[in-house]
């Protein structure tokens, strides 16, 4: 309604401007210049003068031309443009006139030239009626403006709240959230059969909030919910209520639930409630009183004394921590869910959703990107899955491959490669060796997660970076591994200081994270040999001033010692890492020569440099792997264009048969097409047995590399384990 309203006045102002413009165009190319306004009497001496050459009149309106010093140069611009006019009153002023005129003849036996205009000039009746037509719209638009300002100031406490109805999305597709599903799926039991549940004496949930964080799912599946119970949708954002005006807020929450009661059963969702819902009295400074009745109103509407039957409150929030406890109990809302990030198969559900309109390559395992993208949200992976789609596309593809969707993952991580900045040829040296000793850490260290991908282009913030993706998803995280996460962080500063001579402030970020855990170990997790089982952190509060003169709860001797345990714990780290990395010096001068040639190598290469291959033998494995992509790529592409051309030929028999059938083509052209069809449908056979056979090899080559590189990799490690025995 508020777009054909907006259409309606922008329509009036158009016509307006165009009316205006015509009048003014009209006006000017018909009146012109009359010239000066003289007297009947001052017209007759100047004819008799013979100082007139030409004369028009329409009616009783008349203009003249002087025959000498005329304004009007040029004959045909008359009478458009004259240098004098007159009116005559009478018919003995016109009979006079005429006289004049004929009772001149000038040296060269001519005449005045007398020409007149019998049509009616409809113009000048029409722009003064446009003009005053004009005038009316004008006034008629101004009026509907004001009287929009007037309703909009009436209806300013009325909700912005959309209603939406046949919504499409289904339970079915979403996937990652199964738990969170069954709890709502009895909301749209209730919505659609409330008997089965009230003869047993139990009453509809109120409201249902959904708590978790950013990207989640959470307004997907109230939209589910409106899909699959087929009732109307009431969606409004928390900070929608919220105004500079006093008493809006609460007025649009009367409004909200007054529009609910009409269209029940129906359902209120309510996105970023914390918006409205925060804790009451709290913070420093006192409380926002506008919010605050807004959320009074709300609780009000939500349980108040007048029953909302057939209502049921949905509200979404990543912030449950600063809800008014009031809103949280139950009569208000029931019941919390709490929709996690998705687990490896609901990652992999997710993934199969996105990807159905998406043309993947059949070499993609979906397992495995389950597997590698651990704490991704359904929002992730979305603009995973987005992002590869734009690489593949950009680079020509037919289809989305592997390399495609690794590269979405590291842009949705830490965004796109910065492969244009000019980086100098010591701080590509320095990066190849720091992201050297991250890896080799990360290989050696027991509790590491693997190695995907180690760059020193620069992505982010980062001038390089080393991407470990873990196997599953664990919960927990135990004392080694984040002894040995540690220690993987201080291998980049410590790569720097064995083979550089020297340290730099690319360290700054691993130095940073480092600490924090190893504060975290000491002060939350009770994983320092002095403390034990205790906790001296401080409990983290969202308002400033109920902690604003709050102090630590222990001693400032106390804080030394947590102090000196922080650095036992990284010391120790420090010199188990700097040890390996001196034991591997070899293989990490071997990766860090790679980077420097190829800038970015994949799980495979790092394989095969930590089971012993050389610089040229892994340069030549990924070259011959970029050949053979190029390959897979230009058949691809060969592919497709041999589809479309099928596509299109098979279109042409369906035409030639039917051709054929009404008499209008010979049975041999028929022929003709059929055997084109034939000889296309055999070059795409004998293409895809090329295909098929090229990836058979390539399956052989890759096994074998594979099994050789765990037998060299079981030997070093034997070798290793041998020489630590010795």
């Amino acid at each position: 309604m508020e777009k054909k309203t907006r259409r309606f006045n922008l329509t009036y102002i158009i016509l307006l401007i165009l009316v205006i413009s015509v009048c003014i165009y009209l006006g000017t190319q018909r009146s012109g210049d009359a010239g000066e306004k003289i007297t009947t009497f001052e017209a007759v001496q100047m004819i008799e003068d013979e100082k007139v050459s030409h004369v028009w009149y329409q009616g009783t309106e008349f203009r003249i031309r002087l025959k000498v010093d005329s304004k009007v140069e040029k004959a045909e611009d008359f009478p458009l443009f004259a240098d004098y006019n007159f009116s005559i009153g009478t018919e003995a002023e016109q009979e006079l006139i005429m006289q004049a005129i004929n009772g001149v003849t000038f040296a060269d036996g001519t005449k005045i030239i007398l020409t007149h205009d019998d049509v009616v000039d409809y113009w000048s009746y029409i722009i003064p009626v446009l003009y005053v037509g004009g005038g009316i719209l004008l006034i008629v638009v101004f009026y509907k403006m004001m009287n929009k300002s007037n309703n909009s100031a009436m209806t300013f406490g009325r909700s912005k709240a959309r209603q939406t109805s046949n919504i499409k999305v289904r339970f079915s597709d979403i996937a990652g959230a199964d738990e969170e599903k069954e709890e709502l799926a009895e909301i749209v039991e209730f919505l659609k059969n409330p008997r089965k549940f009230t003869n047993l004496g139990a009453r509809i949930p109120k409201g249902v909030l959904l708590v978790g964080n950013p990207g989640t799912g959470k307004t997907l599946l109230a939209r589910a919910v409106a899909g699959e119970s087929n009732v109307p949708f009431l969606s409004i954002s928390g900070s929608d209520f919220v105004e500079m005006f006093v008493g809006v807020g609460a007025s649009r929450v009367r409004d909200l639930f007054d529009q609910a009661k009409k269209n029940a059963p129906c359902i209120v969702f309510i996105d970023e409630i914390d918006a409205v819902g925060r804790q009451r009295g709290a913070g420093l400074g006192g409380g926002n009183d506008e919010r605050e009745q807004t959320l009074n109103q709300l609780l009000v509407e939500m349980d108040g004394f007048e029953a909302n039957e057939g209502i049921i409150v949905l509200a979404a929030t990543n912030r449950s921590d600063v809800l008014d406890p009031a809103l949280m109990r139950p009569g208000r809302f029931d019941r919390q869910i709490y929709v996690h990030a998705p687990d490896v198969r609901g990652r992999e559900g997710i993934i199969k959703i996105h990807a159905r309109n998406k043309p993947i390559d059949s070499e993609v395992d979906f397992k495995t990107l389950a597997r590698i993208t651990s704490g991704f949200t359904g929002a992730d992976i979305e603009n995973m899955l987005n992002e590869a789609a734009i690489l593949a596309a950009r680079a020509g593809r037919a289809k989305i491959v592997m390399e495609d969707i690794t590269e979405g993952i590291n842009k949705v991580i830490m965004g796109p490669q910065k492969k244009s900045l000019l980086v100098t040829e010591k701080d590509k040296k320095i990066t190849a060796y720091h992201e050297s000793g991250h890896a080799i850490l990360a290989k050696k260290l027991e509790h590491c997660e693997d190695v995907q991908e180690v760059s020193i282009i620069p992505r982010g913030m980062a001038a390089g970076y080393t991407m470990s993706r873990p196997d599953s998803d664990d919960n927990h995280l135990t004392y080694g591994k984040l002894n040995d996460e540690i220690a993987m962080i201080m291998g980049g500063r410590i790569a720097e200081e064995v083979f550089m001579d020297d340290i730099s402030t690319g360290a700054s970020n691993d130095i940073q994270k480092a600490t924090e855990i190893a504060k975290r170990m000491v002060t939350e997790w009770g994983m320092s040999d002095k403390f034990g089982f205790m906790n001296l952190g401080q409990k983290e509060e969202i308002f400033v001033g109920r902690d604003y003169q709050t102090k630590n709860s222990y001693s400032e001797k106390t804080a030394s010692e947590i102090d000196a345990e922080i650095h036992k714990i990284l010391q120790n780290n420090y010199a188990r890492a700097k040890k390996i990395i001196e034991s591997n010096k070899d293989v990490l001068i071997e990766m860090a020569e790679i980077l420097l040639v190829k800038e970015t190598i994949y799980k495979e290469e790092v394989d095969l440099i930590i089971s012993g291959k050389t610089k040229d033998e892994v340069v030549q494995y990924m070259e011959q792997k970029l050949a053979q992509q190029r390959e897979k790529d230009k058949k691809r592409k060969q592919e497709q264009e041999i589809a479309i051309r099928l596509a299109d030929i098979e279109q042409k028999v369906r035409t030639a048969e039917f051709y054929y059938k009404n008499g209008k083509i010979s049975e041999q052209d028929l022929q003709k097409l059929l055997q084109a069809k034939n000889a296309m449908l055999a070059e795409i056979k004998a293409l895809e047995q090329d295909m098929q056979v090229e990836q058979n090899e390539q399956e052989n080559v890759d096994n074998n590399l594979k099994e050789q590189t765990a037998q060299e990799s079981k030997e070093t490690e034997q070798k290793e384990n041998n020489n630590e025995e010795n």
